[in-house]
């Protein structure tokens, strides 16, 4: 599974953005998307994940202005980005999580990350 992510950018407090991560390859595998970001000098953490049949999951501190949607057709996971603060800023990066058959284990995949950088 291969994953391509864009969107990113620089956007004042208070605007949007939407990311988009494509996938290709073993698409057939995903059972879970999601978004994930590091800001400098901090972990990678969950931003929000949608599964194959549509339920989503997100941090405490992006629900009611982040909504992660996907088109199944397109391979393709979305993260709509409202009312965006300071605290959002970091690298944004795709994720996508696989299961093959007869192998009992979960495979997770990554895009290269995309800047978002939002201004006070």
């Amino acid at each position: 599974v291969q994953l391509q992510a864009s969107g990113g950018g620089l956007v004042q407090a208070g605007g949007s953005l939407r990311l988009s991560c494509a996938a290709s390859g073993s698409t057939f595998s995903i059972t879970r998307m999601g978004w994930y970001r590091q800001a400098p000098g901090k972990q990678r953490d969950l931003v929000a994940t949608i599964t194959t049949g549509g339920a989503t999951n997100y941090v405490d501190s992006v629900k009611g202005r982040f909504t992660i949607s996907r088109d199944n057709a397109k391979n393709t996971v979305y993260l709509q980005m409202n009312s965006l603060k300071s605290e959002d800023t970091a690298v944004y990066y795709c994720n996508a999580e696989a299961r093959y058959r007869d192998i009992d284990r979960t495979y997770a995949y990554w895009g290269q990350g995309t800047q978002v950088t939002v201004s006070s």
